[in-house]
């Protein structure tokens, strides 16, 4: 028997995927001791069941990580017989190799927290690196996002458009889309300066007179895409549109957002996303993308026709 729990972290994407498998939500109380300990009380019956726990670790990343390895805990000292996280954004996953002295490799710390606290499998979207898959020695199932915010762009009609990666790291990504559409592809050479500062450089491939779409998998500040859109548009693309599989804006991204080229930004609701009325943001679901991964994954299905983009 499966069972779907959910944490503090995204409760209407975990409503969502429920109602997809025609399932209540289990019974969890995921609250805090006044001293701001995380205390989780699961409600009902789980010994020898298939649990999936969705709970991605986005801001206050800490806080949902500690939830989500809490609620593991519980669960597998409460005798289920099989946890999943489900985690559409992995927290921390940036930070996936050793690119200075003394500096840590997080991604694998929180892979190695996951499993030491009895994870049997992660269940995830867009990795920000394809290696971190390889951190886990649990089974990981990477779903793309790309089915849900391509076929948008379909439905869209866009009238000669020319997809944009806004780095050579995204080239992959922005191929995937272009394909999906039949556009062509450009790539933006950039310099990071900081952890919130982009300098961008310039542009390899066609964009004057297209419709740009910049195609990334998360941003937080959102420098990336203002600085993309702004040297597209000075290089004579005629509107700029972005599409990220997840946005955990904060605060100084949504001002930059504000005073951008930017037409749309297309994302998902792998994590919450707050849409002020001064900024164009579309949000789609893929409550039902993970939902049917759910249901293959505990029926022992293969999940690899939803892998492909």
């Amino acid at each position: 028997m499966m069972k779907v729990f959910t944490g503090n972290a995204n409760i209407t994407l975990a409503q969502g995927i429920a109602d997809y498998l025609k399932e209540p939500l289990g019974e969890a109380e995921v609250s805090r001791f006044p001293d701001g300990e995380i205390s989780v009380k699961i409600g009902e019956n789980v010994r020898g069941k298939d649990v999936f726990i969705v709970q991605p670790t986005c801001p206050p990343a800490n806080e949902n990580l500690m939830e989500l390895l809490i609620m593991v805990d519980a669960l597998r000292r409460a005798s289920a017989s099989r946890i999943t996280c489900v985690v559409p954004f992995y927290g921390y996953g940036r930070q996936d190799r050793k690119d200075q002295p003394r500096a840590p490799i997080t991604a694998k710390l929180v892979a190695n927290l996951m499993v030491a606290s009895g994870a049997s499998r992660l269940l995830t979207m867009d990795l920000h690196a394809q290696q971190i898959m390889g951190f886990f020695d649990i089974p990981v199932d990477h779903l793309f996002a790309a089915p849900v915010l391509g076929k948008h762009l379909i439905d869209e009609d866009i009238e000669d458009p020319v997809m944009v990666s806004p780095d050579v790291g995204g080239i992959r990504m922005a191929y995937a889309y272009s394909q999906m559409l039949g556009s062509g592809l450009a790539v933006i050479a950039k310099q990071r300066k900081g952890p919130s500062e982009v300098e961008t450089l310039t542009i390899v491939g066609e964009v004057e007179g297209k419709t740009a779409i910049m195609a990334d998998d998360f941003s937080t500040t959102a420098g990336t895409l203002v600085n993309g859109a702004k040297l597209l548009r000075e290089r004579g693309a005629k509107e700029v549109r972005a599409v990220i599989s997840h946005a955990p804006i904060v605060e100084l991204g949504m001002e930059r957002l504000r005073g951008s080229k930017l037409t749309e930004l297309i994302t998902t609701d792998s994590v919450p996303v707050e849409v002020p009325e001064d900024v164009s943001i579309t949000v789609l679901s893929v409550a039902g993308l993970l939902g049917e991964a759910i249901m293959r994954i505990h029926e022992g299905r293969s999940v690899s026709s939803l892998l492909n983009v």
